[in-house]
């Protein structure tokens, strides 16, 4: 296995989905007085939690306190361009509650986006409740990217075991028993048969990649560490963009014929399809990204949406009834989990087959 490109599409993966998005009188408020002095219903809690969950934050919160007023979790490196680099850690923001100095500028968290604004933190809106505040480059270690970071770690370290054990005897051992079977059926099941004999080897690395890291952060973003990797449109939004970066840079004479000059077809209807041709070629990595996508994200308001159906009920009936479901829909999306990252894969080796598909004429 050439585990060297193995560890170079990781890294790509990481540097790739480092990056966050930038995403009349001006109204203004303070960040001291965002936080809601009265009592706000348990279905709003409940909205607001399944909220927090599902977006890209700059800490890490494993669970509250709320009887204490207490939040247990990490804080991440918060790395901003403003006028020069700043770098500190977001435990400076007190969950949002509080301004952050860094080289004497001040900082704001508003819907988990980064503005500078003044030491009363200030914020300034439009006619539409849109902040005005300048919105500094934020290159931050995010809630996502440090999961893609573990995740990539984690990947690497049980290929190197699995390369190693092959080193000393062809038998593979630990962790690699687990692993060969899996490489092996990616190869024999998705590379072969989509891309063919001849060309399935120089692919096999990027495709392993995606298998094992899109399955293996669908795994954790079940379990309680508040992870939704996948189910964040920039990532999906990542890995498509490289899968089309591969298919056209990777791509045959044979293949661009097909599209601008279908053969066996009538000229004038050559004309007409080959727009639509071209139109497929960008909606192939559409589709991968939304898939992916949406299907993830789902999962994750179902499940905790039925979680928060346990705490409005209080008939016990309907309780265990919401518990067993919760279970049975649990066990669903480690299927789902494995799931999407069977497709994701295996459409993305059809691509690459159609890009090195053989003329044959």
């Amino acid at each position: 296995m050439k585990l060297k490109n193995i560890f170079s599409l990781l890294v790509t993966l990481l540097v790739f989905n480092s990056f966050t998005a930038f995403s009349n009188e001006p109204e203004t408020h303070h960040v001291a007085d965002s936080a809601q002095s009265e009592e706000i219903s348990l279905k709003e809690k409940i909205k607001q939690d399944i909220t927090h969950h599902l977006e890209d934050v700059h800490d890490f919160h494993l669970f509250s306190d709320e009887a204490a007023g207490k939040h247990y979790g990490f804080p991440l490196p918060v790395i901003i361009w403003d006028d020069g680099l700043h770098v500190f850690m977001s435990s400076k923001f007190h969950h949002g509650e509080s301004v952050a100095e860094s080289n004497g500028n001040y900082y704001a968290l508003y819907h988990n986006k980064i503005y500078r604004t003044d030491a009363a933190g200030t914020m300034a809106f439009d006619g539409d409740h849109h902040p005005t505040n300048v919105k500094p480059l934020d290159l931050s270690i995010t809630k996502n990217v440090f999961s893609i970071m573990m995740a990539s770690l984690i990947l690497f370290l049980m290929f190197r075991s699995l390369g190693n054990s092959y080193k000393t005897n062809r038998v593979p051992k630990g962790i690699g028993k687990f692993l060969e079977p899996l490489v092996i059926f990616v190869r024999d099941e998705i590379a072969i048969p989509n891309i063919g004999k001849k060309h399935y080897e120089k692919y096999m690395s990027y495709l392993l990649t995606v298998f094992f890291f899109i399955w293996l952060i669908n795994l954790l973003g079940l379990t309680p560490l508040g992870i939704n990797v996948t189910g964040n449109i920039a990532v999906t939004f990542a890995l498509s963009l490289m899968t089309f970066l591969i298919t056209q840079l990777t791509s045959k004479k044979y293949y661009w014929k097909h599209i601008f000059w279908m053969p066996g077809v009538p000229a004038p209807m050559k004309v007409i399809l080959a727009p639509i041709e071209l139109l497929g070629v960008m909606i192939k990595p559409f589709a991968l990204m939304i898939r992916l996508y949406a299907n993830i994200k789902a999962g994750h308001i179902v499940i905790m949406s039925l979680i928060g159906l346990l705490f409005v009920f209080n008939n016990w009936f309907a309780r265990g009834a919401f518990f067993g479901l919760t279970l049975f829909l649990s066990v669903l999306e480690l299927l789902v989990a494995a799931l999407q990252a069977y497709i994701f894969t295996m459409l993305t080796a059809l691509y690459f087959g159609s890009a090195v598909e053989e003329d044959h004429h």
